[in-house]
Parts: C-alpha cells; sequence; structure tokens
C-alpha cells in the first residue's frame, strides 16, 4: 500500500517506491540525496512540532521538511 511519509512513526521501517507527480521541484534534489526508487529506512525521530523529520538510510542521517517528505511515496514495510 503506497501512503506518505506522515502515516510512519518513530522506529517504522519503509521503502521509496516512487515521488508524488506534483513534487517536480524537489524530485531531482531528493535523487541527489539518495532517495531513489527502492531504498529502505527508517524513522528517526520527528521535531516537537512535526517538521523536520530524521530518517536513516544508507548508513546516514537525513532531515527532511514536511514539504519535501510530502513528495516521497512510500511502503511501510
Amino acid at each position: 500500500m503506497v501512503m506518505g511519509l506522515k502515516n510512519l512513526v518513530i522506529g517504522d521501517l519503509a521503502k521509496i517506491v516512487g515521488f508524488e507527480p506534483t513534487g517536480r521541484a524537489y524530485r531531482k534534489k531528493l535523487l541527489a540525496m539518495g532517495l531513489t526508487p527502492g531504498t529502505e529506512f527508517s524513522i528517526t525521530r520527528f521535531a516537537p512540532m512535526g517538521d523536520p523529520v530524521e530518517i536513516k538510510l544508507r548508513g546516514f542521517a537525513l532531515t527532511l521538511r514536511k514539504d519535501e517528505a510530502s513528495v516521497l511515496q512510500i511502503e511501510k514495510l
């Protein structure tokens, strides 16, 4: 089932399956950061107000703002 990053909680594992068609502005940036389809990651933490979110993938931690994270289509593992 494809969902957004906002549906996950700390400790959840997920896999990137694609990008929202409306997120063209961020797609290239996310790909450059290593967020390619098929990449598995885990939710490390959310900021107190929910923005940004920190994820761990490929051995490093990455922080994404809500608008960047909303472009990702993910599948919970």
